[in-house]
């Protein structure tokens, strides 16, 4: 692999991408601008844009890496990944739009005119959003690693530094810009190899024959139900309450923008899973060994010199390469501009100011934590992300747009359940889980019993508190529920 180009391919994305975001901040002048661009993006640039920070580390690198170790499994991951958007869709992008919120927090606070609410649901997006972008920085680290042969930490180091100052001189603007570039490059760099790399294995003998490299326990028929079913789940749920996702959707001119932006989002990414989930399958046959050295994440970066040695390999290499910082960098990008407003608000008077110093602390949080910490597959780092955020935001924002008896305890004694079954599961599942393998899967894929603990206690402990429910829920549910030409 040759470094030079490893070397040109991350600058240039990094010049690319800083350039692109100072020619936001030129455009960038007012509070708005910062934290929801004015609310000007239109569906096309804004699907773009999320498409930008939704397709993390996990989607570029890990799930080929994850179909390379675990077969069928894997697939399940792109599916849910994309099915989330349908959720969206459906349940939340419209109403959430209507609602005028900046941040979660402000629906939340706005909902149920409650501070207590606003704080705990504030927490929650901070350890989920800090949590999210780990990954991306050990994806750096491994990228970095594999391609330049430079120490794991400068990988991590370059994307917290870039995203830090991107983010704090342009806001979400500025990131609008930036990240539907990079979607587009993201696209271009997983396509384009794949493409040429199936016209050229037929000349290639492959290091396993099909049936080594596509044994029946890899297959659909050996898939664990209970973990499927947990997953789908977590993924499913999990995307309503990502911070960084929901928070583009206030970008939106209206409700109807808001739902053109989610069917275009589900088509792009359709589009685009197709292309790691063939490099998966390319993998299983010709480099098995990766998941040996425990290298299966950086399968998208090692297979096209193998399969094409030379100056083609090369090229299909930095190109790759750059698809995959990009990645880093839009996704890292989206979680530090939604964790920059809800510290801003919460903590630093919601100046422009306040949202660059909360950009900064965002960006190098998550660093010490990838620094102090290594990887145990991307793909299933974010599944666990998922899992979180479907045990404690995902039933607040339903129950919070569909349902009227929700109250303010009832909020946050269900954020706080799910936040400590969930949270003592992800944790306890490396422990407890070898001690115990009969209880294992129940800790590994929690979902599938936290979010349905989460919900009910919500649901109960607002019943029991049925008296103090906001006097302004009528008021408040018919605007997220009346579309804006019906005013």
């Amino acid at each position: 692999m040759n470094a030079a180009i490893s070397y040109a391919a991350i600058t240039a994305v990094a010049l690319a991408s800083a350039l692109i975001g100072f020619y936001g901040l030129r455009v960038s002048r007012t509070t708005s601008d910062f934290y929801v661009a004015s609310r000007t993006v239109r569906p096309w640039w804004n699907a773009s844009a999320i498409g930008g920070e939704y397709l993390s580390a996990a989607s570029f690198l890990g799930i080929a890496g994850l179909i390379l170790t675990t077969g069928a499994g894997g697939i399940w991951f792109p599916i849910g990944y994309t099915a989330g958007y349908l959720m969206l869709l459906l349940f939340v992008a419209a109403p959430l739009r209507r609602s005028g919120a900046y941040t979660i927090p402000d629906f939340v606070e706005a909902r149920l005119e409650s501070r207590t609410a606003r704080l705990v649901t504030s927490t929650l997006v901070i350890v989920i959003g800090w949590f999210y972008i780990v990954p991306q920085l050990q994806g750096a680290a491994l990228a970095v690693r594999i391609t330049t042969g430079l120490p794991s930490w400068a990988g991590s180091l370059a994307v917290a530094v870039i995203v830090a100052v991107v983010v704090a001189a342009g806001g979400m603007r500025s990131i609008t810009f930036v990240q539907a570039f990079q979607f587009w490059l993201k696209l271009t760099a997983i396509a384009v190899p794949v493409i040429v790399l199936l016209i050229f294995v037929g000349g290639v003998e492959p290091s396993l024959d099909a049936a080594a490299a596509f044994p029946a326990a890899a297959g659909p028929g050996d898939l664990d139900p209970y973990r499927t079913v947990s997953l789908m789940i977590a993924l499913l749920l999990g995307t309503l309450g990502l911070p960084h996702v929901l928070v583009r959707f206030y970008t939106n001119p209206d409700g109807d923008a808001a739902r053109r932006t989610t069917v275009i989002v589900l088509v792009l990414l359709s589009v685009f899973y197709l292309f790691p989930t063939a490099f998966g399958l390319l993998g299983r046959a010709f480099a098995p060994d990766l998941v040996a050295s425990g290298d299966a994440d950086a399968l998208v970066l090692v297979l096209p010199d193998r399969l094409m040695p030379g100056w083609g390999g090369d090229l299909l290499t930095a190109l790759v390469i750059a698809g995959a910082f990009a990645a880093f960098l839009s996704t890292s990008s989206g979680l530090v501009v939604s964790l920059a407003g809800v510290i801003s608000q919460d903590l630093l008077g919601g100046s422009v100011r306040g949202f660059r110093i909360a950009a900064v602390a965002s960006s190098f949080v998550p660093l010490v934590v990838a620094l102090a910490t290594e990887s145990t597959g991307l793909a299933g780092s974010v599944g666990l992300v998922f899992a979180f955020t479907a045990s404690t935001l995902c039933p607040i924002l339903l129950l919070g747009i569909w349902w009227r008896g929700l109250t303010p305890r009832g909020a946050v004694a269900g954020m706080l359940t799910g936040a400590v079954l969930s949270g003592a599961a992800i944790l306890g599942g490396g422990l407890i889980g070898a001690a115990a393998p009969g209880i294992r899967p129940f800790l590994e894929q929690p979902a599938a019993w936290t979010v349905p603990t989460a919900l009910l206690v919500t649901v109960l402990a607002s019943r029991a508190d049925r008296r103090r429910r906001p006097r302004g829920t009528d008021a408040f549910l018919a605007r997220l529920h009346t579309p804006e030409r019906a005013r």
